[in-house]
């Protein structure tokens, strides 16, 4: 059974700051749309910057098809949903691995960035790791060439593992990783 705390994660903290926010754990297939929406509009400014299309590359997640979403679900991985100001704003999604768990997904909606959702989705999704996978960091996969968005990880205590390239992507993969000790010695209130 999950932890309330993990589902209303610091409530009180944005109540007092006057925002109305919350995590869900996904828990129906009738939640997936909604998960779906949000990460292809959100990675579809990704899209756009870099110019890949659903032609030049068919794979990227601002075109995932919702089988893949579904497959995900279904195979273990937690998909969470993030509600502000009544909306559903930003999502993610956890797999547990042999050390640790990957971040996937995370998305907040365009009108919604720089609210500090994308901050409060990375320290929930590693407490959520470390409290119900047990794992002792969190590892994700970005776009290498995306240097914006690679500052903005490393600004929340990632540090660069590695890159790999695959034949169906016309981009680098990277790899970055943090250990929950970090991302939590790191934490100050706005952040929250």
């Amino acid at each position: 059974m999950d932890n309330p705390r993990c589902l209303w994660y610091s409530k009180a903290k944005y109540r007092q700051k006057g925002h109305k926010k919350m995590i869900i754990k996904v828990t129906k297939a009738e939640q997936l749309p909604i998960c779906l929406d949000i990460i292809h509009k959100s990675f579809q400014t990704v899209a756009e910057d870099l110019h890949l299309t659903r032609e030049n590359c068919p794979g990227h997640t601002a075109f995932m098809p919702p089988e893949k979403l579904r497959a995900a679900l279904d195979g273990g991985c937690s998909l969470f949903l993030c509600r502000y100001q009544n909306t559903f704003a930003g999502c993610f999604s956890l797999h547990p691995t042999a050390d640790g768990a990957t971040l996937d997904h995370l998305a907040v909606l365009p009108p919604y960035r720089h609210l500090g959702l994308g901050k409060e989705l990375v320290a929930y999704a590693a407490d959520y790791a470390k409290d119900h996978l047990g794992a002792q960091k969190v590892q994700i996969g970005i776009i290498e060439e995306n240097t914006v968005l690679k500052a903005w990880y490393q600004s929340q205590g990632f540090v660069h593992t590695g890159t790999k390239t695959f034949d169906h992507l016309p981009f680098t993969v990277g790899f970055m990783a943090v250990s929950y000790t970090h991302l939590r010695a790191h934490e100050t209130p706005e952040h929250l």
